[in-house]
């Protein structure tokens, strides 16, 4: 089978954010913050668990720490005491306290609004980054590369690539900016309500017809 162009590529791209943006027209963040700083700590707290359970433990935590500075100055055994439901809880509260301590003492207490600046954060990455940019502020820098989105991007033949900055190059190339953030929203949402990891419902979904893998399963070949 001959390789796909990147225009042709990029045209069925397009079809995909189509069908996505039928399929899911009310996608968004689905971790619950009401302000930049909460959607930073909600976001540092999802590494390896789910957004339910980062909101179970964020309705308790954010009426107790209510700006960096509560963060920054609370004791730590409080704190990981509040976040202890969740999985590498200690490291996250050294994470979060750092990352606070830099925020009073850099920002005035404020989340920063450039990549450069987040990614200086500790316990801040660039798909942390992407996320507080992209929904705290409305700035396309960049898209979250989670796993749904690493899987969803593989499956459907948008890139061939492993890490997740490498996969975010990619899809840059394919999908226009001002859709940067909702693409990964749009793949996150599939990828929990249709294109699971173990067993893809390629039967019922929306983007089937143009899934090269989604094809290949419904011949009967393995899912990736």
């Amino acid at each position: 089978m001959p390789r796909e162009s990147l225009a042709a590529k990029t045209a069925r791209t397009q079809k995909i954010i189509a069908g996505l943006q039928n399929a899911y027209p009310d996608a968004h963040c689905e971790l619950n913050y009401a302000n930049p700083l909460e959607l930073l700590i909600a976001t540092i707290l999802s590494a390896q668990c789910t957004d339910k359970q980062v909101n179970l433990v964020t309705a308790d935590l954010f009426k107790k720490y209510r700006s960096a500075a509560d963060y920054a100055n609370a004791q730590p055994s409080e704190l990981e005491q509040g976040i202890r439901r969740l999985g590498f809880f200690r490291n996250k509260a050294r994470s979060i306290q750092a990352c606070c301590r830099k925020l009073v003492e850099r920002h005035g207490g404020e989340v920063p609004r450039t990549m450069e600046e987040l990614v200086q954060l500790d316990g801040v990455g660039r798909k942390t980054a992407n996320v507080v940019l992209g929904n705290a502020f409305g700035v396309s820098e960049g898209i979250v590369v989670d796993t749904h989105v690493a899987r969803l991007s593989q499956r459907l033949g948008l890139t061939r690539q492993t890490a997740p900055e490498k996969i975010e190059i990619d899809l840059q190339q394919l999908v226009p900016r001002k859709w940067w953030t909702l693409f990964s929203h749009w793949l996150i949402w599939h990828g929990r309500r249709r294109c699971y990891a173990r067993k893809p419902d390629c039967p019922h979904c929306e983007i089937q017809k143009l899934c090269p893998t989604g094809q290949k399963i419904l011949r009967g070949a393995p899912a990736l």
